[in-house]
C-alpha cells in the first residue's frame, strides 16, 4: 500500500514548551480571549487555533487526533473518552429515529448491546448477521438502513471482514460503512480499503499499557467536523470527552506501537502453529485454516503480521476456568479482560466481554462457553511461554501427551 503508517507517525513532529521534544499537556478546562468576538467566533468553529472550553477541544485532544489520522490515513479524527464514547457518537451521528443498521453479529458486548437494547428506545433498529456472508448483508438493506457496521477482525471468534467487497455494497447502496480496527491497528488500514469511519478503543493496542481508557474516531474532516458541532454534534453533546494528561500519555506510547505490533503478532504466529500442531482448536488469521485467512492476506499490511489476538476452544466452561487460574498462578498472563497488554491476558468472552449477548445467539454463532480469548503478550522467549503453557494444559488433561506431534 502506497500509504504507510508507521512513516506518518514518525514525521510527525511536536515542539513543547521551552523547547521540549514532547508536546506540552494543556492543563486547562477553560482558555482565555483577549477580544470578545474572538470568543464568538471560536464558539461558531470559525477560528482556526483557538480554544474555549475542553470539552470542545484542547491541544494535546488535537495533537493525538492529528497522529491517530496519521495512523489510519483519514483526513481527521476526534479523540474520546472512551471506546464506546467513540461507537455511541458515530452511530447516533448517523442514524436518527426510524433507520435502519446492518452489523456483523460478532462484534464487542458492549456495541451489541447498545444496538439491540439502547437504540431501540430511539426507534433505531439493528440487524445482526454474519458479516463475512455478503449475500446476506445486501438482502438486509432496507430502504431506511444508512450504516453497515463491523468489526476488522472480530470480538472474540477473530472473523476477519472483507472491507473492500463491503464498502462496494455501502457505495452502491448509498449507506455509510464503520469499521471497528481495535484488534488490528497498522496491520489493516481500513479508510484505504473503502470504509468510511474507522473506530478504535485506544485503551487496547494504540495504548498498550492498560492504565487508560480512550477512543477515536476516524473519517473525513466534514465528518469529525459534525460529530464537535455545538448544535447537533453526537461528539460534543454527549460529552465524551478525553483528558489532556491521559491524551498526551497515549500520544507517546504510540510512538512504540509499530514495534509491539510486530511483536504481538510474531508470538500469536507462533503459539497457534504450534497449539494446532499439537491438536488444539485454534482459531488465528494467520494459520491457513482460519475461513478468512485469505482475505486477511489481502488487505493487510504483511510487515505487521496477523496480530495479537488467538482463541483456544478447551470444550467447557470448567476446563477453561481451571486453564486460565493455572496460567496465571504460574505467571503465564493475566486473567482480565482487555487486550495490547505487555503480557499476555486470557478470559472466557462468553461469560466476560460477550456475556451481553444471549446464551442461543452465542451458540449460534459458534461462541462456546470453552472458548478463551487469549491477547498474547510481548514475551521475548515465546518458546518458553509454549512450553509453559503446554505443560498447564497437559497436568489439566486438556491436552494428551499422545496427541503432541514433535
Amino acid at each position: 500500500m502506497s500509504h504507510k503508517s508507521s512513516n506518518d507517525l514518525q514525521d510527525l513532529q511536536y515542539f513543547g514548551e521551552y523547547g521540549g521534544v514532547n508536546p506540552s499537556i494543556s492543563d486547562s478546562s477553560t482558555y482565555t480571549f483577549i477580544s470578545a468576538k474572538t470568543m464568538f467566533d471560536t464558539f461558531e468553529g470559525n477560528t482556526e487555533g483557538c480554544y474555549l472550553y475542553s470539552r470542545h477541544s484542547s491541544p494535546s485532544n488535537l495533537y493525538l487526533g492529528e497522529a491517530l489520522a496519521a495512523l489510519e490515513g483519514t483526513e481527521s479524527a476526534n479523540v474520546t473518552a472512551s471506546g464506546m464514547g467513540a461507537i455511541t457518537a458515530v452511530i447516533l451521528q448517523i442514524c436518527s429515529a426510524g433507520d435502519h443498521i446492518i452489523s456483523s453479529r460478532t462484534i464487542y458486548g458492549g456495541t451489541y448491546a447498545f444496538m439491540k437494547n439502547f437504540l431501540v428506545k430511539f426507534g433505531i433498529e439493528t440487524s445482526f448477521l454474519d458479516i463475512t456472508d455478503l449475500d446476506a448483508v445486501e438482502n438486509a438493506i432496507r430502504p431506511n438502513t444508512k450504516l453497515i457496521y463491523c468489526e476488522s477482525v472480530s470480538n472474540p471468534l477473530l472473523e476477519v471482514a472483507d472491507i473492500s467487497a463491503l464498502s462496494r455494497i455501502a457505495k452502491k447502496n448509498k449507506l455509510q460503512l464503520a469499521v471497528d480496527n481495535t484488534f488490528s491497528p497498522l496491520t489493516i488500514t481500513p479508510a484505504k480499503l473503502g470504509a468510511d469511519i474507522v473506530i478504535h478503543s485506544l485503551t487496547k493496542f494504540i495504548n498498550g499499557t492498560s492504565d487508560c481508557v480512550a477512543g477515536v474516531v476516524c473519517g473525513t474532516t466534514e465528518f469529525c467536523l459534525g460529530l464537535k458541532d455545538v448544535n447537533n454534534g453526537a461528539g460534543m453533546l454527549l460529552g465524551s470527552t478525553l483528558d489532556s494528561l491521559r491524551a498526551s500519555s497515549i500520544l507517546k506510547n504510540m510512538r512504540t506501537l509499530h514495534i509491539r505490533m510486530k511483536k504481538h503478532s510474531e508470538n500469536a504466529q507462533f503459539l497457534a502453529e504450534n497449539f494446532e500442531r499439537d491438536g488444539l482448536r485454534i482459531v488465528y488469521p494467520g494459520l491457513s485454516s482460519h475461513p478468512g485467512h485469505l482475505i486477511m492476506e489481502d488487505q493487510m499490511n504483511p510487515e505487521y503480521g496477523y496480530g495479537g489476538l488467538i482463541t483456544m476452544d478447551v470444550g467447557s466452561l470448567e476446563n477453561a476456568n481451571a486453564l486460565m487460574e493455572l496460567m496465571q498462578e504460574r505467571k503465564l498472563g493475566y486473567l482480565a479482560v482487555s487486550l495490547g497488554f505487555y503480557k499476555t491476558l486470557f478470559s472466557a468472552p462468553g461469560s466476560s466481554t460477550s456475556s451481553e449477548i444471549p446464551m442461543e445467539e452465542q451458540q449460534e454463532m459458534g461462541l462456546g462457553n470453552g472458548l478463551i480469548r487469549f491477547s498474547i503478550g510481548l514475551d521475548d522467549d515465546i518458546e518458553r511461554t509454549y512450553e509453559l503453557m503446554k505443560k498447564c494444559l497437559l497436568d489439566l488433561n486438556i491436552l494428551d501427551i499422545k496427541s503432541i506431534k514433535v
